[in-house]
């Protein structure tokens, strides 16, 4: 396995969380990563992206202000840092490489390099 999300974890509404991409094999600092949220029934949707350089960042409106995502210090993880949860934050997240910085503000999932596993969060009282 190349590429990993972990963290996920059951929390109460207004809680936190912080997931992490890790990868093994090759350098994830060399990509764009782009954060997915998937609930049964729905498509997986893009909700945050992390430019390849890290100079920039976007967020779908959903999440904007609640979740940040950043780089590790070793460039080897992509963190997602989940506050303020709501319910409608439950799913299972996955991270990905993108092939590009071209469609990171679209959450687009047309260019992705590599999917990681997923890791599930819930959100309930």
């Amino acid at each position: 396995v190349r590429l990993v999300a972990s963290g996920g974890d059951s929390v109460q509404p207004g809680g936190a969380l912080t997931l992490t991409c890790t990868a093994s094999v090759f350098a994830l600092g060399d990509y764009a990563v782009g954060w997915f949220r998937q609930t049964p029934g729905k498509e997986r949707e893009g909700i945050s992206c992390l430019s390849e350089n890290s100079d920039a960042t976007y967020y779908r409106d959903s999440v904007k202000v609640r979740f940040t995502t950043s780089r590790g210090n070793g460039k080897n993880t992509v963190s997602l840092h989940l506050n303020s949860m709501k319910q409608e934050d439950t799913g299972t997240y996955f991270c990905a490489t993108k092939i590009s910085d071209d469609l990171c503000s679209q959450f687009s999932a047309s260019d992705i390099g590599r999917w990681g596993q997923g890791t599930q969060v819930t959100v309930a009282s």
